[in-house]
C-alpha cells in the first residue's frame, strides 16, 4: 500500500501485489493481517490517531505491528520539515498512543541513520535545497550505500529501549485483544 501511483506501479512492475491507498482508509476487511508493517509513516500523516485507529483495525488480535517513528520533539531539525513530519514523539506518550490502539511494545531497537553532527545535515539540507538533483545523486550512489554499509546492526531488547540520545526507534508490537492485557 503506497500513497504515490509511481510508486505502486513500478512495485507492480516488478510482480508486488501493490495498490494505491491511505493508512487512514484502508482497503481492507477487519482483523485479517497477522504482520503490519509501518516503517517511516505515522510521522508523515495529519492524523496519526485515524492511521493508528486503521492499523489497529486491520490487524488481527495477537498480529505483530512493526513501526519506525522519530523521537523527541525538542530534537526537530530542518530536515523535519523538508521530509515532511509533521511530528516527533515524545516515547512515554508514544508508549501511550499505542496502547489506546491495543499495541504494546515487546520489543525496540535503535533504527535509522541520522548524522551526529549538526553541521553535516545543514550542508546536505543545503544541497537538497539548492542542488537538489546533484544532491539526491550523491544520496543514493555514495552516501546511502556507505550509510548502510555502515549502519549497526539491529540490537532488538524486551520493551522500550533508554531512547536518551536516540533519533529514531524501530518498535515490535503485539496487537493485544480488548480486555486482554497479554
Amino acid at each position: 500500500m503506497d500513497i504515490s501511483a509511481p510508486a505502486v506501479a513500478k512495485l507492480q512492475a516488478h510482480g508486488a501485489n501493490a495498490m494505491q491507498g491511505l493508512v487512514s482508509a484502508l482497503p481492507f476487511e477487519d482483523g485479517i493481517f497477522g504482520l503490519v508493517c509501518a516503517f517511516d509513516i505515522v510521522e508523515h500523516v495529519d492524523d496519526d490517531d485515524g492511521a493508528l485507529s486503521e492499523l489497529s483495525r486491520v490487524a488481527a488480535p495477537g498480529a505483530t505491528l512493526l513501526l519506525s517513528v522519530p523521537l523527541h520533539p525538542s530534537q526537530w531539525t530542518p530536515f523535519d520539515d523538508f521530509v515532511g513530519h509533521c511530528r516527533r514523539y515524545e516515547p512515554e506518550g508514544l508508549v501511550a498512543k499505542l496502547a489506546k490502539y491495543d499495541f504494546v511494545i515487546e520489543q525496540s531497537a535503535v533504527y535509522g541513520m541520522q548524522p551526529k553532527s549538526s553541521r553535516l545535515l545543514d550542508i546536505g539540507m543545503w544541497f537538497l535545497t539548492h542542488r537538489r538533483t546533484r544532491a539526491l545523486w550523491w544520496y543514493n550512489n555514495v552516501f546511502m550505500p556507505i550509510g548502510v554499509r555502515f549502519q549497526k546492526k539491529l540490537d532488538l531488547v524486551t520493551g522500550m529501549i533508554d531512547t536518551k540520545g536516540v533519533d529514531e526507534v524501530m518498535l515490535v508490537c503485539r496487537k493485544i485483544s480488548k480486555g486482554n492485557n497479554a
